[in-house]
């Protein structure tokens, strides 16, 4: 038995020698090593994905305790890339892993996913470049998940997956969905982006002056997720955000699918609660 079988049987009993073999032979990009990209890079090596790119600028906090992975005594102050690389060769020394320590950018796009991924995980915060990466992906032929906002969520069991056209509950994935039709010629009306989206069906929950939470949004309440204000996050939400992505990337590959490829000829706009939020 080999070290790669010894470590990932249990990968090969639940998708088989075909699925396992893809996993070992795909390459995966992860942009933004955060809340929510730490724990689906973790998922991901786990699974026995062979090669991953770890695209982030930020060195690791101590406010990032909460809800990030890489969040130890010994890693603050260091590159999240570097610390993900260096947990993912602990993972699997056999994983070819790249960090990159920069930010998503229009300047660096093409120089990011020039090597055709197999697939391509959004985890970034910034509507602009959320909307370039998942249009550039599209482009270029490449498989894209993206994320919504984790903030000021607390129950993961409403998470879900859906096609990007069809999103609801969040304000980031709103914004995104009109920018790519705005600026990047996406479909308007009831079809499909073919790019999937994790989110939250959950009503989020706004910090206070006075120290509360409340569900309704006060004048201060800031929309960000940054080391020190805007909205409250937990590990367990965030974490199911990215192991969610995870789990779509992992299952699609080992398949041999793309993405939405079972439900492409037949999904219509699901019918959505008269108060859902930011269904734009």
């Amino acid at each position: 038995m080999t070290q790669h079988e010894a470590r990932f049987g249990g990968v090969d009993r639940l998708f088989g020698k075909e699925g396992a073999a893809r996993l070992r032979a795909a390459h995966v990009c992860v942009i933004g090593i955060g809340g929510v990209g730490s724990w689906a890079v973790e998922a991901l090596a786990r699974s026995g994905i062979g090669e991953l790119t770890l695209v982030d600028l930020d060195d690791v906090c101590i406010s990032n305790v909460n809800r990030q992975l890489h969040a130890l005594n010994g890693t603050f102050g260091r590159p999240k890339v570097e610390v993900m690389a260096e947990r993912v060769q602990a993972i699997n020394p056999e994983c070819r892993v790249h960090a990159r320590q920069e930010f998503f950018l229009a300047s660096n796009a093409g120089n990011i996913l020039a090597p055709g991924y197999s697939f391509v995980f959004d985890a970034i915060d910034r509507v602009s470049m959320k909307a370039l990466l998942i249009a550039r992906c599209r482009t270029l032929g490449i498989p894209v998940i993206t994320a919504g906002g984790a903030g000021g969520r607390r129950d993961p069991a409403a998470i879900q997956v859906a096609d990007l056209a069809f999103s609801t509950h969040d304000r980031l994935l709103s914004q995104v969905r009109k920018e790519l039709r705005a600026k990047h010629g996406f479909t308007r009306g009831d079809k499909a982006f073919d790019v999937d989206a994790v989110f939250s069906r959950e009503p989020q929950v706004y910090a206070q002056k006075d120290g509360s939470v409340s569900c309704e949004r006060g004048e201060s309440s800031d929309f960000r997720i940054d080391c020190n204000t805007g909205f409250g996050t937990a590990s367990f939400v965030t974490g199911a955000f990215g192991l969610m992505a995870a789990s779509q990337i992992v299952r699609k590959i080992a398949a041999g699918t793309s993405p939405c490829e079972s439900q492409r000829d037949s999904v219509t706009k699901p019918r959505v609660a008269s108060n859902a939020n930011y269904s734009g």
